[in-house]
């Protein structure tokens, strides 16, 4: 029997978080299986991948995390999405085998940011809810529980683990030396709320820089990203979108690079967030521009890791400065990647999470 199953019914086997986790567990010597959508190529490197259904959709989501626990042969069930909770929970129950949770997002204020919750008067947003809050009352039940930030419930459980999303230095490349020509990248979901709007109107405003921007491209935003392309075909020509990528992959990009940028808005459930990517752009170097959310702030400035921006004219302005005085963002760079290497105690957080599962895997042997 395996030590652990990672049901993922949603997240891409290419998911940063899904990576940092199992890469920690199968450093410690742990034997790994996951159930996840993707290509097997994307997936982290030593464990066992299960074929699941790859339909999109969230009823397929729902037919995932169903069926999946009950194939898991892991003595451990893990699960890492909202939707999977309660079922895990329950086949854990009936099969006895131990159950674990792990919860990257605060999922009801999340669902503020998600314009499909407010279609058909609101019936998919109260489903959602409805299996957030199962997902949440079920991971309060687990043998472990693991939480991607302070803010995120629940917050009382057996065992509660903060698991922030800190850089894992095997995913990533160092930006190194700038390169000739101005670039900026931004990893992460793209969607209206994650900045991608602002992103594309300061690309409009700087006719010198180019930017990478890596990750899946929301439906919702697809047909605006097409029409903005064709209304600023200069801006399109100097904006590269690469989809979903590995970690790894995806890092690669930062070699060259100058600036990372995190615009997200201010949606209930980012206000009270700090978005994991600052803190990877800062470990390999990269100044970042951020909105002006309270934590993003206080990071950037305690650190002096970068500048804040308000709106696609003061993104181009930051921009354009440090286009301008290369010695400034340089400078900025170096403050990054120390504040990084000083603060940033990734393996420190992730050897609680394996030290936690191995316990709970001796219990279950005695």
């Amino acid at each position: 029997m395996l030590d652990i199953s990672i049901i993922s019914p949603g997240a891409s086997l290419a998911d940063a978080r899904l990576h940092r986790i199992v890469n920690a567990l199968i450093r410690d010597g742990k034997s790994v299986e996951i159930f996840a959508i993707g290509n097997p190529h994307d997936a982290p490197k030593g464990a066992t991948i299960r074929t699941v259904n790859q339909s999109k959709g969230f009823l397929w989501r729902l037919h995932r995390a169903f069926y999946s626990p009950w194939r898991a042969s892991g003595r451990i069930l893990y699960t890492l999405a909202p939707e999977a909770q309660f079922f895990t929970w329950l086949t854990a129950l009936l099969k006895r085998r131990i159950y674990c949770a792990d919860v990257y997002e605060d999922y009801l204020s999340l669902l503020q940011d998600r314009k499909w919750a407010k279609r058909l008067f609101g019936l998919p947003g109260l489903l959602a809810s409805f299996l957030a809050r199962v997902g949440t009352s079920s991971a309060a039940r687990a043998a472990l529980v693991t939480v991607a930030d302070v803010q995120v419930p629940p917050y009382k459980a057996k065992q509660r683990i903060l698991l922030r999303n800190l850089p894992d230095a095997t995913h990533l490349t160092q930006s190194g030396s700038l390169s000739p020509e101005p670039r900026a990248i931004y990893i992460g979901d793209v969607r209206e709320s994650r900045g991608l709007h602002t992103m594309l109107q300061a690309a409009a405003l700087t006719s010198e820089w180019t930017f990478d921007i890596v990750g899946p491209i929301s439906e919702n935003d697809a047909a605006w990203i097409h029409l903005w392309s064709i209304q600023n075909e200069d801006a399109a020509s100097r904006v590269t979108f690469h989809g979903r990528l590995a970690p790894e992959k995806s890092w690669h990009l930062a070699k060259g690079a100058w600036v990372g940028l995190s615009l997200l808005e201010p949606t209930p459930a980012f206000i009270a967030a700090i978005p994991s990517k600052i803190y990877e752009y800062m470990s390999v170097g990269l100044a970042t521009i951020t909105t002006p959310l309270p934590r993003s702030v206080d990071l950037i400035e305690q650190s002096q890791s970068g500048a804040i921006a308000d709106g696609p004219a003061s993104v181009a302005s930051i921009l354009q400065h440090w286009q301008q005085n290369p010695a400034e963002i340089e400078k900025i760079r170096t403050h990054a990647a120390a504040w990084a290497h000083k603060n940033l105690d990734a393996k420190g957080e992730y050897q609680s999470m394996t030290n936690a599962v191995d316990r709970l895997l001796k219990r279950s042997n005695g």
